[in-house]
């Protein structure tokens, strides 16, 4: 395999740390074990969305999203809030942000250690011998 994958996601992770930052929310002023149990917790938030509420992008519904992204239009949060939130989607969003967030105030290269990992796992036999899942 030896792919580079997940590039910019150390930049992302950066973007997302001053993010918070900036809205009060400091990582590194918090103990590693709240850290990870806030992941958990947004994990267990897509499992409860998932048993009801997912997103399903209609683009008549959702160009306000996409202008949005492109900066064309502010965020109507509204409609975010109304289409968007609490869903699995949203939930899995939190996820990967909180996870990035944390690799940033530890300064983990994450980019690195998929790719190594990654990489790794591409030298593994079928179900690593035998395993189920």
């Amino acid at each position: 395999m030896s792919k580079q994958l997940c590039l910019g996601l150390n930049d992302d992770a950066q973007k997302i740390h001053n993010i918070n930052i900036e809205n009060g929310f400091d990582t590194k002023k918090l103990e590693i074990g709240t850290v990870l149990m806030l992941i958990v917790s947004e994990l267990s938030e897509a499992l409860e969305a998932d048993r009801g509420r997912n997103f399903s992008k209609d683009p008549e519904k959702f160009n306000w999203c996409d202008d949005w992204l492109a900066g064309t239009k502010s965020i109507d949060r509204s409609n975010f809030v109304t289409h968007f939130k609490d869903t699995f989607e949203d939930e899995i969003a939190d996820t990967f942000i909180r996870l990035l967030d944390l690799c940033a105030a530890m300064g983990i290269d994450i980019e690195w250690h998929i790719n190594q990992k990654a990489n790794f796992n591409s030298t593994r036999e079928y179900k690593h011998g035998g395993k189920e899942y």
